[in-house]
Parts: structure tokens; C-alpha cells; sequence
């Protein structure tokens, strides 16, 4: 008997000991994984922030060491004197917050309808209007806008670049207006509240997350836009990444300014994100469990 109890004993143990080094295997794939998904994605990054510190002499030079090199703020200086970068700033900003501002005034109330009176074909209708390319709509767009004068106006982006993101702002706020209890709507109704107040006093302030996350990926939509902004801008709505394109020229491409440029680009969108992380991965999940 005791002999048994001592083998069902060890037995044990190997089992444990067994599961423990399975355990540690996992763990330790799991974190060379995402080392290795960390280094293919940001390796692109910290290349460009180097670039940007240094001349077109050590950027194209192959044999020296990426990482030792005397750092040089000329290009910088370059893409805010020389190439004037904050025109196209200030183009790209009033652009994404008028198309993210008129596309929510619109997109909230009617996902909210969709959502709550279920209607699925329209919610289908927006989906495939979402669906279908951008490049669709940019010759009709172009031949409207240059026939009634408005090209290289701010209207002609901020419309399209509201239309591209009212869909967006749809699906997205459809799930979360989902996932609120109806519960808190009837409360507010029969203290009285209209269904526009119920909207504006408790749907609207509870929606927070996914009203941030919508208005964070158009913003970035908005921000990186290229094809719109190459047809239907000029020289008084030039944006970020059409000025970015002037640093490609018919000779040589100037690499330095363009990392720079390309760091302005980027900074204000890693920081928003960063600040905001919680919010748009709550806004995203919405909805994701309900039922």
C-alpha cells in the first residue's frame, strides 16, 4: 500500500513537472512571437526616425552602421523653411476635423436609428457604399466639384472626405448602441424625456468610446488621404501627403527631408493613439459579446 501511494506520488509529480515545462515552452514562444511581430512592424518606424536625423550621404551609404552616425536637425529645419509644412498642417487639420465633425452630426443619429428600429437594409445599403473603393466615386466627384467651381476648395475635401467616413461612423456606433440596455431608454421616457432627449442627455454620453474610436480611424483616414487630395486640392488646400510628394522630384528624391516630413506626418497620430488606446479597443469590442 505505501509502496502504491509513493508511485501515484511520483506520478504526480512527472504529470506536474510535465505540465510546468509545457507552460514555460509556451510562454517563451509566445514572447519570441511578438518580439519578432514588434521588430517586422516597428522597424519600418525607427528606420524613418533615424533617416530623418541624418544626411543624404549616411542614408544611402551601405556599409556604415545604421545606428552610429552624428545626428543633424537640417532636415527638419528643411521641411518648415524650405518647403513650408505648415500650410499643408493647418489644410490637413481643418479638413479632418470639419469631414470628422459633419460625418458624426450625421452617422450618430443614424446608426442610432438602425441600431434601435432595426433597420437592416439600410444598415446594408451603408455597408456597400463603405465596400466600394474610393476611386469609384473620385471622377464623378472631380467633374461635379470642376463644374460647379469648387475644386482646390476646402468644401470639395471635407465633403468627400466626410462621405468616405460617415459610413465608417455607422458600423462602428451601430454595435455599441446595440450593447446599451433599452432598459436605460424606457427610464428616461417615462420620467418624461423625449427620444431626441433620451439620445442627447444618456445614449450620447454612455457612446463615448466608440464616438472616440470612430472619430480617431476617420481622423486617420482624413489624415493619410492621397488620392482625393491629389485630384481635387491645389495650391491653397494642398494637404500633408501631397506636400510630402514634393520631395520626389524628376532627379533625385531628397531622403532626409522626406523622413522628416514623414515623422511630422506620423507624430500627431502615434500620440492620439497612444492616449487613447483604451478607448478605441473598448469602442472596437463593442458589441463583440452582446447576446
Amino acid at each position: 500500500m505505501a509502496n502504491e501511494t509513493a508511485v501515484a506520488a511520483k506520478s504526480r509529480q512527472v504529470i506536474g513537472k510535465r505540465r510546468k515545462n509545457r507552460k514555460i515552452a509556451f510562454e517563451v514562444t509566445r514572447h519570441i512571437l511578438i518580439y519578432l511581430i514588434l521588430l517586422v512592424v516597428l522597424f519600418p518606424l525607427i528606420w524613418m526616425v533615424l533617416a530623418s536625423f541624418k544626411t543624404q550621404v549616411q542614408i544611402m551609404s551601405v556599409d556604415q552602421n545604421p545606428f552610429q552616425f552624428t545626428p543633424t536637425f537640417k532636415n527638419y529645419v528643411a521641411v518648415f523653411s524650405e518647403y513650408n509644412f505648415l500650410g499643408p498642417i493647418k489644410n490637413s487639420f481643418i479638413i479632418a476635423f470639419l469631414s470628422i465633425l459633419y460625418a458624426l452630426i450625421l452617422g450618430l443619429p443614424a446608426a442610432y436609428a438602425i441600431a434601435r428600429f432595426q433597420q437592416k437594409l439600410f444598415g446594408l445599403i451603408i455597408l456597400v457604399v463603405r465596400i466600394i473603393p474610393g476611386i469609384t466615386f473620385l471622377v464623378p466627384w472631380y467633374i461635379l466639384f470642376t463644374q460647379i467651381g469648387l475644386v482646390d476648395t476646402y468644401t470639395a475635401l471635407i465633403l468627400t472626405h466626410m462621405l468616405v467616413a460617415l459610413p465608417f461612423v455607422i458600423w462602428i456606433m451601430i454595435p455599441y448602441f446595440e450593447s446599451l440596455p433599452r432598459e436605460l431608454e424606457e427610464a428616461a421616457w417615462v420620467d418624461g424625456s423625449s427620444r431626441v432627449g433620451t439620445f442627447f442627455r444618456i445614449i450620447l454620453p454612455l457612446s463615448g468610446p466608440g464616438i472616440i474610436t470612430s472619430s480617431i480611424l476617420s481622423f486617420i483616414f482624413s489624415w493619410n488621404n492621397f488620392m482625393f487630395s491629389l485630384i481635387l486640392s491645389g495650391t491653397n488646400t494642398k494637404t500633408l501627403p501631397i506636400a510630402v510628394f514634393s520631395f520626389v522630384s524628376y532627379s533625385q528624391i531628397n531622403w532626409g527631408g522626406l523622413m522628416a516630413a514623414a515623422v511630422v506626418i506620423t507624430a500627431p497620430i502615434l500620440i492620439i493613439s497612444l492616449f487613447l488606446q483604451r478607448y478605441i479597443i473598448k469602442g472596437l469590442t463593442a458589441g463583440a459579446v452582446k447576446g
